[in-house]
């Protein structure tokens, strides 16, 4: 039994076998209005410069804190491996300078009490940190 092929503008299902034209979520029909989807460029455009600008201020601020955090570790390493004689106290600011052997050393003298070539001051925290203090 050979079935007969329906014209276009009939919507027919072969799968059912039924006619389905007033059921599809769309107009079927050869008068029907044209089916455009609407132009979103813009709209995506607009969220892109968005998102992008959210990332690049997230970005920043990751950045500026890994900075800080290398700059701490950079102190600490400077100050521990200071040559110094006494127990630091938590909380006091010590001056670090670099005598004539290149070698840093630490002290309670403040640079305007000296002579020595002044590298920076420090303070102790209570994490054992040291904080450079500025002058």
């Amino acid at each position: 039994m050979s079935e007969e092929k329906k014209p276009d503008q009939v919507v027919y299902d072969e799968e059912t076998g039924t006619y389905n034209a007033a059921i599809l979520p769309y107009a079927s029909g050869v008068a029907a209005p044209k089916i455009t989807t609407p132009d979103i460029t813009s709209w995506k455009q607009n969220n892109i410069n968005k998102v992008n600008h959210e990332i690049k201020s997230q970005f920043d601020q990751l950045k500026a804190q890994y900075e800080a955090m290398v700059k701490k570790y950079d102190d600490n390493q400077l100050v521990y491996g200071a040559k110094f004689s006494f127990e630091p106290i938590v909380g006091e600011t010590y001056h670090l300078y670099l005598g004539k052997d290149g070698n840093h050393f630490l002290s309670v003298i403040a640079p305007q009490e000296c002579n020595w070539d002044y590298a920076g001051s420090y303070r102790l925290s209570s994490e054992k940190l040291w904080e450079q203090v500025n002058d």
